[in-house]
């Protein structure tokens, strides 16, 4: 079975159990229609009884825990879903996770760096990218201006940046 990545557990949540995820979409509503979910890298399967909202953050209470010393552990945890429940996305969007790790290159072939991280921000999200010695960190808008293709398979994301976006 395949997993898709959704979110990463960041913190308990009171006492009953529940955690703070940080979400890895950025239509947090789906995880209303969640059900199912696996833990960490041993993909332990829970069931969700709770879904709620705050500042962006969602707050999941499984139905498997219901102490927060039980769910500590699972901090800095990924949560995932096994890919027959994971959204379809619409063409030219794609999920973060697959996006991290992405060699980007110019239109010319020069290497640019890997992307390590994407910011979502309320205009337009935010490729941040390092180059291989890691020295410098470009931050490239994730508009159709600066990015020219994006290849899941082959892990290369084509951009076309202005002069001064990349120094």
């Amino acid at each position: 079975m395949n997993y898709t990545i959704v979110g990463k557990i960041i913190n308990s949540h009171g006492i009953r159990g529940e955690v703070k995820v940080y979400p890895f979409t950025n239509d947090i509503i789906r995880f209303d229609f969640l059900k199912l979910a696996y833990i960490g890298e041993s993909k332990i399967l829970v069931n969700i009884e709770s879904v709620k909202y705050h500042k962006g953050i969602v707050i999941l209470k499984f139905k498997e825990y219901n102490d927060i010393n039980d769910i500590l552990k699972y901090k800095d945890s990924y949560i995932f879903v096994d890919d027959e429940n994971r959204i379809i996305l619409p063409k030219n969007h794609y999920f973060i996770y697959d996006l991290i790790g992405c060699n980007v290159v110019d239109t010319k072939g020069n290497s640019i760096g890997i992307l390590k991280d994407v910011l979502q921000e309320y205009s337009n999200d935010v490729y941040v990218i390092k180059d291989k010695n890691e020295s410098n960190e470009y931050l490239i808008p994730a508009v159709k201006k600066f990015i020219k293709d994006i290849n899941i398979k082959e892990k290369l994301i084509i951009i076309d940046p202005i002069e001064g976006l990349i120094e």
